[in-house]
């Protein structure tokens, strides 16, 4: 097995919760979104975060709305729901359980 598989699947993994992270509080154009996760190095791709806004609006975590751009034509913002912002919650707890975890085992073996 090679280590760049097994990396990829790691961040895979946390992708959905990064995504919720970096909207709490804050409505953002999907090109920010990437931005923010291209610069911590969970996405490299940008075909990856789309299919996963789009899930994640249809489970009712986010919503969106068009504004006018200067730029060109209107943008699409993503922000939370109360549901998403009730679902991040639960993510960061199971988040600290499963890093608490994963100490637990790396601090047993030391």
């Amino acid at each position: 097995m090679k280590i760049e598989n097994t990396k990829a699947q790691m961040r895979k993994g946390v992708l959905e919760y990064c995504i919720l992270l970096v909207l709490d509080g804050k409505p953002l154009y999907a090109s920010d979104i990437i931005e923010e996760l291209k610069v911590a190095k969970m996405i490299v791709v940008e075909g990856t975060l789309y299919p996963l806004l789009t899930r994640l609006k249809n489970d009712g975590l986010l919503a969106y709305r068009w504004e006018e751009s200067t730029q060109g034509p209107p943008r699409k913002y993503y922000e939370l729901t109360d549901d998403g912002r009730e679902f991040l919650g639960e993510l960061q707890k199971s988040w600290t359980d499963l890093v608490e975890a994963v100490d637990k085992i790396r601090n047993h073996r030391a």
